[in-house]
Order: structure tokens, then sequence, then C-alpha cells
């Protein structure tokens, strides 16, 4: 089968998420990258281009959406891999051209620019996929699947947490990475919307559940920053289940500690991205197991589909957004459950709502607030 054909937007020099999107999509054969609208400086489109061997370079993403969409070699899909604020104009513009869409999250950076998404990727037959990676790793699956079976009995506690170091001091101007998640006009959040979408995504994911209502405390650890860099939200579910998430890029000697635990009224288990093929899973009264991630113990199909290397080899962050990457193209190829796992278009409202709702709370002095669905 012939890979299809990727666009990107974004992912130029000195961008990190856009290499990693580039070495997920052609990992399994399933992607070529035949195109690109790289950065908005010209200069530096170009000469990203150059290095990446692409001939179809364009200035400006309109200009692109309806290039390709003439071409007859057109791309199939497109990477959407900018900073927030620069993600619902693209989206909109290849949607509406008839090329799918594959976006890095959190879907926008304000609810006004996710509800055009939604309008235009509703109103269209093309397929929007967001790449929270972190929903491939097959230990995840397979906690995701216990938990819907009633392994764990009727749900009770939701914990999760992401902790990074990263942004202990303040930034340097020319670090681009920080420059930008730093800025409430590009990031919309700081914590909440970036890593803080993962873990709130992550929950949900696991255990199909979406908090009624949440309270949250948002601080600025370091003096002169304009957004969150610290969170800690209490969540209610309307199942009874409780909930609490902690995001920080302050908490010293954390690198990036994507961790969560689950306990209904029979069962828990605990999973961490730094340590992604073990799931440990406990029973009221016996001893903790830990499922491996390719043992006869990992009995989740979706697990299974989505762990290449016998059991354990490490596999780990690449390989979840390669996963992601093959779910959309067997989802544009119209295979049969294609796209049943990968985020999508309300995965990226939830989002949208989880931060809306932080960032009331937190001006309410961590008054509860529903959590209004968009």
């Amino acid at each position: 089968m012939k890979p299809l054909k990727l666009g990107m937007v974004g992912g130029g020099q000195g961008a990190f998420i856009g290499a990693v999107h580039r070495i997920a999509a052609r990992l399994d054969g399933q992607w070529q990258l035949v195109a690109g609208a790289l950065s908005s400086d010209p200069q530096r489109a170009e000469a990203s281009a150059q290095e990446l061997g692409l001939d179809r370079n364009y200035a400006d993403f309109r200009q692109m959406a309806q290039a390709e969409a003439a071409r007859d070699d057109g791309i199939d899909a497109v990477a959407i891999v900018t900073p927030n604020h620069v993600h619902a104009d693209p989206a909109i513009a290849f949607l509406e051209a008839g090329i799918h869409v594959i976006c890095d999250k959190p879907l926008a950076a304000t609810a006004e620019d996710a509800a055009r998404i939604k309008a235009a990727a509703e109103a269209l037959p093309t397929h929007f996929i967001l790449t929270h990676n972190y929903t491939g790793y097959p230990m995840i699956r397979q906690a995701r699947e216990m938990v819907q079976a009633g392994e764990l009995g009727k749900l009770r506690l939701v914990q999760v947490e992401y902790a990074q170091d990263w942004l202990t001091e303040p930034t340097a101007p020319d670090n681009k990475q920080a420059d930008w998640r730093t800025d409430p006009a590009r990031s919309g959040a700081g914590a909440i919307g970036d890593i803080g979408t993962h873990a709130f995504n992550l929950a949900h994911f696991v255990t199909g559940e979406v908090p009624s209502h949440l309270a949250a405390d948002l601080s600025s650890m370091v003096p002169g920053r304009l957004v969150d860099d610290n969170a800690h939200i209490l969540l209610r579910y309307a199942s009874g289940a409780r909930g609490m998430l902690w995001a920080s890029q302050v908490a010293v000697g954390n690198e990036n500690g994507l961790r969560l635990r689950i306990y209904g009224d029979r069962g828990g288990l605990e999973w961490s991205q730094e340590h992604p093929n073990h799931l440990y899973v406990s029973g009221f009264g016996r001893p903790t197991q830990i499922v491996t991630r390719g043992s006869s113990a990992m009995t989740s199909l979706d697990a299974q589909r989505a762990s290449r290397v016998p059991s354990g080899h490490p596999e780990g962050y690449l390989e979840c957004f390669a996963t992601l990457y093959n779910e959309a193209a067997d989802l544009i190829r119209g295979k049969h459950d294609a796209g049943r796992l990968s985020p999508g278009l309300r995965d990226g409202l939830l989002g949208v709502s989880f931060v809306s709702g932080a960032l009331s709370s937190a001006k309410g002095n961590g008054k509860w607030v529903r959590v209004k669905l968009y």
C-alpha cells in the first residue's frame, strides 16, 4: 500500500514538535512528507524545506491549502504543529479545502477559536485528529480496557499529575519553546494548557469520565511570569468519583513526570510515562501485579496492536505518536473500526472546557465551577 501524502504547517528550524511528528509519521511507512509551510518567516521556511528535501515549499498556509487541493497528487492530510494560537486558521483552511487535519494539542488557545474549528469540522466530511500522543501507549490502552471491563469496580478516585522543572527559572528571550508558551496571547494558558491538557485527556481516555465541576488553584511561581506555571485542580465526576490533577513546570527534579493512578472499590492501577511499559494493577487484599508491555498478561487487543517490539525492549514516546499517525491513515483509508481510540475534535473541545473552567475557577479564588462543554 502506497504511503499517504502529508503536508506540514509549522515545524521549521528550531521547532521541537515538528521533528517529532515527522519521525512518527514515517516510522511505520504509512506517510510521506511532501509539502510544507514550515514557518511564517519565508527565509526560514525555505531553509527548512531545503533541509528536509521538500520541493513543495509554501510561504503561506492558505496558499498551500488551495494549491494542494488543486493538485492531482495533492496531500491527503496536513499536520499542524504551530503554537496554540495558530491552530484555528490553518485547520479551517485545510478542512474547507477538503484535506484531512492532524493537529497537535491543545485544540486552540481560546474558546472562540475552538468554536470556529468545531463549526468547520462538523460541517465537512474531512477528518480531524488531535495528537494527544500519550493515549498511544500500549499500557494505557490496557488500563482503559480494564477500567471499562469493570475490573476495578465502581470508580472512586482519579489522580493524575504531570510534573516538569524546565521553567523553574526566568527564561531567556531566545528560548523559542519557552517564549511562546509563557506568552498568554500565544498559549492561551500556561501549564494547564501545555501539560495540564495532556493529564486531563489521559484521565478521560482511561476512565471515560468527564468532570462535572472543578476547583482550581493556579500559580505563577516565577516572578514576572504572565501565565500559570503550577496548578492544583480538584475534580468532581457525575458518577460520584473524585479526582485531583497537578500540573507543574517548576517542580525541581522532575523531567517529564506524567503519572496516572485510578482506584475503584475492587482494585486500582498505576502508570508512569517515564516507565511506560509497566502497569501496576492491585486487587484489594491481593499482591500488586506488574503487567508488562508485550507479555501474556497484556490482554487488550488494542494494546497489542499498538506494540511493535517484543517485551523487554524499550518502546515509548515516538512510537505513541506513530500509533496515532497509523490510526489516522487507517481512518482516512476507511478501514473498519479505524480511529476508534484516536483523540479527535471532541477530545479537543473537552480540553478547552477544562482550561476555561480552570481559569474561571482561579479568578474566583478557587471556587467550584461547572465544566462547560463546548
